[in-house]
């Protein structure tokens, strides 16, 4: 068959193929997971492993290169619908805007907003998308579609919505995976209502292509509205306003007969039998002509509309009113899912969407009783679409997960070599010579300096030690005291020492540990800053252009106060290191709870996964958020509140207190 070339496809005469590693999932929170069904899970999880854990439909953060690859052990053969609405401009990128809310104590409006430029994770995934223009994209669309098809069910079907940019080069990909026997159509859906384009044809239109992966597709008829020349036909209207047209109730010319009989003065050949005739007579759906006729009344709003074509002209964009508007830039409509979803799938089927953005099909998904999976590379999509589905009335209980510490073992074993004299060495020595690599690699990332001759500080900036911290866990309490420890009886003699400053740079830090460990740090006169090594650091383009920055925790204060079984928490304080947001907005944050965005709380934190069992969040239509909640146990005894706050950037941090409930 007819092959699309380009440079990049082919190696040594083989196709490049996509990642195939399958790395578990983390999971990071629950939402909307009652106790008994959290209890229920943890028992099939823990108890018996051959029973299986309720569904839970799934929001992923983390690159699809990734990601997809990990759902084939799982899900290979068993996705009975994929929509994809992947990047098909080179002008898109990952920027957002992030709005800043008023200040509650306040009478003015003081709301602003900025555009936060994409991390540096997002513009890699750009440069990987168009960084050699069309020859990068297509293959990077090559190897996206080859997974997805692995994915999808024989029932399967995918819709892939694109524009002109890019629509004719992926048409020819998706015949070679898919097969050109497998194209079903061709969508076009006209997003807009005129381009005022003065040299050309105005592009006020969107193309989505349709496959299957075979013949034995899932496929609803559904329906769109009728043109206007159509119901121009519907002239009639009952008292009540009905519009109707006459049809004919003869049967004459029918094969097959009919029923002779006089209704009303009116004798012929008719379709039904009187018995028919005169339940319609008293439903008033009998049209009684001039000329002793009878015809049949149909009712313009009993009709389902017309079997929906190709050409889709009655779905409008979503405009600056519409309800369902995020200020998402690339949020589609919902009825257009819908329409999707409906046409493709039956309730309880699984749909997949690997372009998350502002969770559009996943929240379609729900409504309409499917199952869903969807991902996406930006932190700021994921806290988008996790508050829009806690938006639907009765939304199931979902998971948000990664591949979290997985990857990064795994880019350990890539990307960091053993030096050849160390073959024969016994394990524990090659683990220690690669951990060793590994935080020497992070510290000239910091532009640390590395030192020698201690366990917990590996290295010095600017007159400040460095520790740096595994791969495999996060960093903890026990950690930061062995530091000081270390410190003190060793550094701390040294009169070169220009500080007593200890910057902790970590991929993962223990919930309590910013406040705890800073006032253990603080009693000793130590001077403790946490830092997050980005995920960036994985990525070797980001690596070799300079493009890491790591940013400083920030800083979350609690109010708790219990009564007999009753405890409550108000939210009382919460600062961000600026490093993100430009100068001009700073100036503007006058209090400080307009730094947050979200909030949530587990109850009963198990040190097993955060259960999110209450939220409180900004939205368009309701700007203010809660500050102060509580909640009343049923036993007394001893819990650990976990609290998690989202600030404006879609970053979070969370804070853990330990309570005593009396009964």
């Amino acid at each position: 068959m007819t092959e699309l070339h380009w440079e990049g496809k082919y190696k040594d005469g083989k196709k490049v193929a996509p990642v195939r590693l399958a790395l578990p999932f983390q999971t990071v929170e629950t939402i909307n997971e009652s106790a008994a069904d959290r209890k229920r899970n943890l028992e099939s999880l823990f108890g018996n492993p051959n029973k299986p854990t309720e569904w839970r439909n799934r929001l992923i953060w983390g690159d699809k290169k990734y990601v997809l690859p990990s759902l084939l052990p799982e899900f290979a053969g068993k996705v009975n619908l994929i929509y994809i609405d992947p990047p098909f401009d080179t002008g898109a990128n990952f920027s957002f805007t992030a709005t800043i809310a008023d200040h509650p104590d306040t009478d003015e409006d003081e709301t602003t907003s900025f555009v936060k430029e994409p991390s540096m994770i997002e513009q890699k995934a750009y440069r990987d998308t168009w960084g050699r223009g069309l020859d990068s994209y297509m293959q990077w669309f090559y190897e996206t579609i080859v997974l997805l098809r692995e994915l999808l069910a024989e029932d399967g079907s995918i819709y892939v919505h694109l524009d002109w940019h890019v629509g004719h080069y992926a048409k020819a990909i998706m015949d070679e995976v898919f097969g050109y026997e497998n194209f079903r159509s061709e969508i076009i859906w006209k997003r807009t209502t005129a381009h005022s384009d003065a040299k050309y044809y105005g592009m006020n239109y969107d193309q989505i292509l349709f496959y299957t992966k075979s013949e034995k597709a899932t496929f609803n008829t559904v329906y769109q509205p009728y043109d206007d020349d159509y119901i121009a036909r519907f002239k009639n209207s009952d008292p009540n306003g009905r519009k109707w047209t006459d049809d004919n109730l003869t049967a004459k010319g029918l094969s097959g007969g009919g029923y002779e009989y006089e209704y009303k003065g009116a004798k012929s050949l008719w379709r039904m039998p009187i018995e028919t005739m005169k339940r319609l007579d008293s439903e008033n759906r009998l049209h009684f002509t001039s000329k002793g006729g009878i015809r049949l009344k149909r009712y313009l709003d009993e009709l389902p509309g017309m079997p929906s074509q190709a050409l889709w002209l009655d779905i409008n964009a979503i405009n600056s009113q519409a309800k369902e508007k995020i200020n998402y830039p690339t949020q589609k409509p919902e009825p257009l899912l819908e329409r999707i979803i409906k046409a493709s799938s039956n309730e309880d089927d699984l749909i997949l969407d690997c372009f998350c953005g502002s969770g559009s099909t996943a929240a379609v998904s729900e409504r309409m009783k499917r199952r869903w999976i969807t991902c996406d590379l930006g932190r700021f999509s994921i806290h988008t679409a996790r508050k829009r589905f806690l938006g639907i009335a009765n939304v199931k209980p979902f998971v948000v997960q990664n591949l979290g510490k997985y990857e990064r073992q795994q880019w350990m074993v890539n990307e960091l070599t053993l030096d050849g004299g160390l073959k024969n060495a016994s394990e524990v020595e090659k683990r220690a010579a690669i951990e060793n690599q590994y935080r020497n690699f992070i510290l000239e990332l910091y532009h640390a300096k590395s030192i020698s001759g201690y366990t917990w500080l590996h290295g010095a900036k600017a007159g400040r030690l460095v520790h740096v911290g595994s791969v495999d866990a996060p960093v903890s309490n026990d950690d930061v005291k062995r530091m000081v420890q270390e410190f003190w009886k060793t550094v701390g003699k040294n009169t070169d020492q220009k500080s007593n400053g200890i910057d902790v740079l970590g991929w993962d830090f223990a919930f309590e540990l910013n406040e705890t460990a800073s006032q253990f740090a603080a009693a000793n006169k130590i001077d403790l800053k946490f830092k997050k090594i980005p995920r960036e650091v994985l990525e070797r383009k980001a690596v070799e252009q300079g493009d890491i920055k790591f940013f400083e925790m920030a800083s979350l204060g609690l109010k708790v106060k219990t009564s007999k079984n009753q405890v409550s928490v108000t939210l009382d304080n919460f600062m961000i290191p600026p490093d993100d947001v430009p100068q001009e907005v700073q100036s503007k944050i006058t209090h400080w709870s307009q730094w947050v965005d979200y909030w949530s709380i587990d109850w009963n934190f198990k040190e097993d996964t955060f259960h999110n069992e209450w939220q409180s969040y900004r939205t368009r239509q309701n700007t203010k958020i809660e500050l102060t909640t509580g909640k009343t146990y049923d036993k007394p005894g001893k819990y650990t509140i976990l609290v998690k706050v989202i600030d404006i950037l879609g970053n979070d941090t969370t804070k853990a207190v330990q309570v005593e409930i009396k009964g």
